[in-house]
This record gives structure tokens, C-alpha cells and sequence, in this order.
């Protein structure tokens, strides 16, 4: 078991690795989206950094493109990303006792992947210390690959054939980690649940249907959870 900061540090970036490939692709294909849009290199990876969200960037590429007003803008990509606000929540309890620089460290870096695999981790250790050292650790081992990437992304423009669909990588990234993530009849109930609203809402404006799916997915688990207890 991990005692140090360091060692928690390390476990991170293990457990992150492999997940790296698929983050690479979708920044590319962020980076090239930016090119062919006509925002700068400078706005691309300053959207990389500071929104650090692959779908909600792509979603204000496109949107910016077609010159729509920043302010709708802003709040579209705010709708999208309420998933961390979800994110953040279940990860309080284990970082209460962190100072705010630590907090708004963590927040920054808890993305879809890291939120998951530090959810799993914690899950299975609550009492282990330095949890926050195995998130940074996490965040930065996808982080730095996501910056990087988007913008040789752009640099490389309309290079990268429309056929190779390299879009398709990210939902790929996910389903790789639902497998771990479903450990009981409360999870693999919120997995069902979540993954049939959310095709059901597709066609909800701002991709509401992803924070739909996520709410009914959460309230399908906790239901199953306490019959279980029941």
C-alpha cells in the first residue's frame, strides 16, 4: 500500500498511462478542428489549458466559427462541463481537510478519466493518505499530453484525413473505463440506466442530455443500492 506523496504520486501516473493514447488522438483532433476554423494557435491552446474539456472545446470551436455571441457561448460550455460540478461533490469528502491552493489544484485536473479512476481508487482505500498527491499525479500524466497535443494538432491542420475518424477515440477512452468502474447491481444499474437516457436525450439542446443521463444513472444506483441494504 502507498504511504508517501510520492509513491501515491507515481500510482497516478501508472494508473493514467495507458489512457494516454486516446487523450493524444482527440486533442489532435481538437487541434486540427481549431486550424480549420480559422482561431489562433494561441486561442487553441489557451482553450486547451484553461477549459480542458474535449467536448465542450470542440463545441465552442464550432461555435465560434460561426461568430455566435461569446456569451452563448460561455453558457454553453458551462451546461456541458456541469458533470465536474457532480465530479467535484463526490470527491469533497476525501479532500476536506486540503488547504484552497490544494483544492482549486485538484479541481483544475479532475477530468472524466481522472475523476474515475481516483473514484475507484478511493473507494477501494478511504483511509489511505495523500490522496490528493495520486490526482495531481493523474491529472498532469493526461494533462500535459492534452496541451501538447492539441496544439501539434493544429499544427498539422487539414494533414490528418477525414476518414481515419479520430473523433471516435474519445467514446472509445470511455468505454474502456466502464468496465472497471462497475463493481456491483448499483453500478451496473446506473451504467444501464445512464447509457439508455442519454441515447433517448440526444436530442436535448446543449447536450443537456448528458447531465439527464448522468442525474437518472446516479438515482437508478442510490434506488438499487438501498433496496440492497433494504
Amino acid at each position: 500500500m502507498s504511504t508517501t506523496p510520492r509513491a501515491e504520486f507515481l500510482a497516478g501516473i501508472r494508473a493514467l498511462l495507458p489512457s494516454i493514447p486516446g487523450v493524444v488522438v482527440f486533442s489532435l483532433v481538437i487541434g486540427v478542428a481549431g486550424a480549420t476554423t480559422g482561431i489562433s494557435v494561441y486561442a487553441a491552446a489557451a482553450m486547451a489549458m484553461l477549459v480542458f474539456a474535449g467536448t465542450s472545446q470542440l463545441v465552442a470551436i464550432q461555435m465560434l466559427a460561426a461568430h455566435t455571441p461569446l456569451v452563448v457561448i460561455w453558457v454553453t460550455v458551462l451546461v456541458i462541463n456541469l458533470r465536474f460540478l457532480m465530479y467535484s461533490l463526490s470527491m469533497a469528502p476525501y479532500f476536506k481537510a486540503l488547504s484552497l491552493r490544494w483544492k482549486a489544484l485538484i479541481a483544475y485536473v479532475l477530468t472524466d478519466q481522472v475523476y474515475a479512476f481516483s473514484a475507484m481508487r478511493f473507494n477501494k482505500q478511504p483511509e489511505q493518505p495523500h490522496k490528493h498527491w495520486y490526482t495531481l499525479g493523474a491529472g498532469l500524466t493526461l494533462g500535459i499530453p492534452w496541451v501538447v497535443s492539441t496544439v501539434a494538432g493544429y499544427l498539422l491542420g487539414s494533414g490528418i484525413p477525414a476518414g481515419w475518424s479520430l473523433d471516435f477515440c474519445l467514446p472509445l477512452t470511455f468505454i474502456g473505463l466502464l468496465g472497471p468502474a462497475i463493481a456491483d447491481r448499483a453500478t451496473l444499474a446506473a451504467a444501464l440506466t445512464a447509457g439508455v437516457v442519454v441515447v433517448a436525450a440526444v436530442a436535448l439542446p446543449m447536450r443537456l442530455g448528458l447531465i439527464v443521463a448522468a442525474l437518472c444513472g446516479i438515482l437508478a444506483g442510490v434506488m438499487v443500492e438501498r433496496c440492497r441494504k433494504a
